[in-house]
């Protein structure tokens, strides 16, 4: 993994202005999370669709590098796995079929409509006993102290209203030696392919958020979230923050995303 940049920014940076991105626009901290969780409640039955449609399946890759990062046992030993952000429980479910019969995902999300997608999903799957879903924020996870072995987040950190209270939190529920990953859009470092991907990501997503979900603003939101959200060695450098060791990140298909692992040591 690439070693990220020495410096650390702020960690309350959010706190003291009271304003945060949402997109293009700034908003009060107060009013992020129903803007965002509007933008849920819109995709969240086409939700694994769009991603299918707006990553041509690499969204599937880029998702099993996670579980391999997390490397639950697969033996008789328990393991037990928060899933922020996990919505419809695309992470949760890789956990479970690659980990031992005492996996146990607890799968966070603050959208309601997010989370009915991820329980159908896990009652079709048959995953009920070993995944279960609360409805909860990143900033203050339902959770008690050091009570998980890892904390997953895939796609989900640029839309938390304090990013480092978001880490901060992942920190405290996790037991001494266990494992944060997240997984994030990053910035693209191929020459001509980051041209490409800005002209895919500004005209042809919201269109197709407009064809598939009958909204194209949602994706416009998401689309800006990624170019406002804190480059990959600014996020590896708030993790340090955090009280995160070994901190690190690899950049995967050219850089569109990065992977991000940090330990409680």
């Amino acid at each position: 993994m690439v070693a990220p940049a020495k410096g650390v920014p702020s960690m309350r940076h959010a706190a003291y202005s009271r304003d945060v991105d949402f997109g293009f626009q700034t908003v009060p901290l107060a009013s992020k999370q129903p803007l965002v969780d509007a933008v849920f409640d819109t995709v969240a039955r086409r939700y694994d669709l769009m991603n299918d449609l707006m990553s041509f399946g690499l969204h599937r890759a880029w998702k099993n590098a996670v579980t391999v990062a997390l490397d639950p046992p697969r033996g008789s030993r328990a393991f037990a796995l928060a899933d922020v952000a996990g919505g419809t429980g695309d992470i949760a479910f890789r956990a479970v079929a690659a980990g031992g019969p005492a996996t146990r995902v607890t799968v966070i999300d603050p959208n309601h409509e997010m989370l009915s997608v991820g329980r159908a999903r896990a009652h079709a799957r048959l995953r009920d006993r070993a995944v279960h879903f609360v409805e909860g924020r990143a900033e203050c996870l339902p959770l008690p102290d050091r009570s998980q072995d890892a904390v997953a987040v895939a796609f989900g950190l640029r839309n938390v209203s304090e990013l480092d209270v978001a880490l901060a939190e992942a920190f405290r529920v996790l037991r001494i030696g266990g494992h944060f990953v997240a997984l994030e859009f990053s910035t693209c470092d191929v020459p001509g392919l980051d041209q490409l991907y800005d002209l895919y990501s500004f005209r042809l997503i919201p269109t197709l958020g407009s064809l598939v979900v009958g909204d194209s603003e949602p994706y416009r939101y998401l689309v800006e979230s990624i170019r406002r959200f804190p480059g990959p060695e600014a996020l590896a450098a708030m993790m340090a923050a955090a009280g995160f060791g070994r901190v690190a990140y690899r950049p995967l298909s050219g850089g569109i995303v990065a992977l991000h692992s940090g330990w409680r040591l």
